[in-house]
């Protein structure tokens, strides 16, 4: 489990077999690596992954791999992940920590695209900063998507400003922009999203009731 609230950048060192339906993703992180046990999840730009492989950096940090299943690849954004992509990190979660976004699972549901970014002028200095996305889901997961409800987009917890069908719209301060990769994404950027977990359980509550079960 996760919260959405990112920890690190990390940038793709390599990727094996890029053709295949199985493949092994190195990761450079700022993590200490004492810190990392094989098998340990981490949410990697929104989808679950886990280490099959870890170890220190010269001069700082560690290096971790994980593979990535065709399920994965069909369903995220993975399968585009070469050299140099940088992806949001967070490690998952331990008893005691703080719970500073929203429940969420690293199970994608699918990919979202920026439609439109705005810079949102504010004032002077660092506000000038915040921008304003508009993104468009797949029309089978936009019932799940509420005004000021809340939505993970490439590992973020994000809330929900405002939906027009399968079109809803985020606000990102400038800190988010400067210490995850929104501050570089632009118009046509697919994002891995996935629901809420409440709206999942409350929308197959309301079918099985619908469906007589």
């Amino acid at each position: 489990m996760f919260t959405g609230i990112v920890t690190d950048v990390g940038t793709v060192a390599s990727v094996a077999a890029p053709e295949e339906r199985l493949r092994r993703i190195r990761i450079h992180a700022g993590y200490d690596a004492a810190t990392i046990q094989l098998g340990a999840s981490i949410a990697c730009s929104g989808p679950c992954l886990t280490v099959v492989g870890f170890g220190p950096r010269e001069g700082g940090g560690c290096w971790f791999d994980v593979d990535a299943a065709a399920e994965t690849l069909d369903r995220t954004t993975v399968g585009h992940w070469r050299e140099g992509t940088r992806v949001n990190l967070e490690r998952s979660l331990k008893i005691g920590d703080e719970l500073g976004g929203h429940i969420v699972t690293g199970h994608v549901d699918g990919v979202a695209e920026i439609v439109a970014r705005t810079e949102v002028t504010g004032g002077e200095g660092p506000w000038a900063a915040t921008a304003r996305f508009d993104l468009r889901v797949p029309k089978g997961l936009a019932g799940f998507v509420a005004e000021k409800g809340s939505v993970t987009l490439d590992g973020t917890s994000l809330t929900v400003n405002s939906v027009e069908r399968d079109v809803f719209s985020v606000l990102l301060i400038p800190h988010t922009l400067q210490v995850t990769t929104w501050g570089a994404r632009k118009q046509g950027d697919p994002l891995n999203f996935e629901v809420d977990l409440m709206a999942r359980y409350a929308a197959r509550l309301a079918q099985a009731r619908a469906e007589g079960y």
